[in-house]
């Protein structure tokens, strides 16, 4: 989300006649996008805007905004007395008061143009110049904020109720992006199988995505992040019957233990997320499932952590992004509850899972050994041109040709927990 928030605020700086530098100190405008979600990421974006001090003390024109989950959606006062150094405060999403602040400043002599297309269109999801023709896959937004409220999560107190986005512009948005060369758009929403369900007369994720399968050039859609209590006989029929939406679901599940999901306040049992993935797998020929856990959270017990490990000996994931569970200050669990595991058991228990996942992933890879895939190239790294498979797998080529953007069949040489090495076939010509 942070990603696509920050190339909407960096096409609205490219309106106002800016291009982007990678040295801080030769910058005019400096936006810091934030996420707060873990303490360790609040921390990282804290101590990364105490750092920009010294650059506004030695240049006091400079312009340094505070942008997402750490201004949040409410009054942002206390930020304001606490870093007195940073010109704007921006919400998760929101361009306008930086540009607004620009307009009236008009550093440099820059001169200002009609930008107010990007303003009026409040949720407009662009690509900046400096991005076109080396982006492939590109992220858009179509549900903000979360109603869900999890006892855990900070994300509906920083970034607000549930709104889903309307259709047209999604589309716009959408056909914007393959117009500027994107081929892969992964829908993005804090539960985006929720998306529609605040608005009557929107349509479904499922029906957007068949709306979107339509577009011309538009090579794949993928969507995240799902809820098992939301991913619903539509949208795998969806997936199933639309060769562009791509077999891959980011469904978390963060625990193993029916007492700990209820604490977390998920609304599922073990039984029903194991029912679903089962559902997933019997549905679809091909499939990869990624899936979320929390070790630590307060009052886990070493028994209780044993089940989380079953449940991934059971579901077998392809990638499981686990966590020290960490309090968030407002959420429930902060407030109710007692952060009684101590931080070497959440480490203990963090690396516990992530070897347990590295070798299911391993195993799972195995199984792509001297078989043929479509992979999708979105650019090269050092030597080698890197892509993904339909079921998110990095793949790795070596090739003189020009791949980027294009589907090519790779058959896979080499496979590693992480990333696989291929060759493509047949040989390839330049059209």
């Amino acid at each position: 989300m942070n990603v696509a928030d920050s190339f909407r605020v960096a096409a609205a700086l490219e309106e106002l006649g800016f291009s982007p530098t990678n040295l801080p100190d030769q910058a005019d405008v400096i936006v810091l996008n934030t996420c707060v979600v873990r303490e360790s990421a609040e921390q990282k974006a804290i101590g990364r805007l105490t750092s920009l001090k010294s650059l506004k003390t030695k240049n006091p024109d400079l312009v340094i905004s505070l942008m997402g989950c750490m201004v949040g959606v409410h009054d942002s006062s206390n930020l304001r007395k606490r870093y007195p150094y940073v010109d704007v405060f921006s919400q998760p999403s929101d361009p306008g008061p930086l540009i607004n602040h620009l307009h009236g400043k008009n550093i440099n002599a820059i001169q200002y143009r009609q930008i107010s297309d990007i303003l009026d269109t409040q949720y407009a999801y662009t690509l900046p110049i400096t991005k076109e023709n080396e982006l492939i896959s590109a992220f858009l937004p179509i549900v903000f904020g979360c109603s869900h409220a999890c006892s855990y999560c900070i994300i509906p107190l920083r970034r607000g109720k549930e709104i889903s986005r309307p259709p047209q512009e999604i589309l716009a948005d959408a056909t914007a992006l393959v117009d500027r060369g994107v081929k892969e758009i992964t829908l993005l929403g804090q539960i985006v199988d929720r998306y529609g369900h605040d608005q009557p007369g929107y349509p479904t994720l499922d029906v957007l995505m068949r709306q979107m399968h339509e577009l011309e050039g538009l090579q794949r859609i993928r969507f995240l992040t799902s809820h098992p209590n939301w991913m619903t006989d539509k949208i795998l029929d969806a997936v199933a019957e639309l060769p562009k939406v791509m077999p891959y679901f980011e469904l978390p599940n963060q625990a193993g233990d029916d007492q700990v999901l209820k604490d977390m306040r998920r609304g599922y049992t073990i039984d029903q997320y194991i029912r679903m993935i089962e559902k997933i797998r019997s549905r679809l020929d091909i499939v990869s499932i990624a899936t979320d856990i929390i070790v630590g959270f307060p009052g886990e017990s070493a028994s209780q952590f044993e089940r989380s490990v079953d449940l991934l000996k059971t579901v077998r994931p392809d990638m499981t992004h686990v966590a020290r569970y960490s309090p968030r200050p407002g959420t429930y669990s902060a407030q109710k509850m007692v952060d009684d595991v101590p931080p070497e058991e959440k480490m203990r228990r963090f690396r516990i899972i992530e070897k347990l996942q590295e070798q299911i992933t391993t195993e799972i890879n195995q199984k792509y050994l001297y078989t043929t895939v479509p992979v999708l190239f979105e650019g090269r790294s050092k030597e080698r041109w890197r892509g993904r498979t339909p079921t998110n797998k990095l793949v790795f080529i070596e090739n003189d040709k020009n791949l980027l953007g294009k589907i090519i069949d790779v058959t896979i040489t080499w496979s590693g927990p992480w990333s696989m090495i291929g060759e493509a076939k047949p040989i390839l010509s330049n059209k």
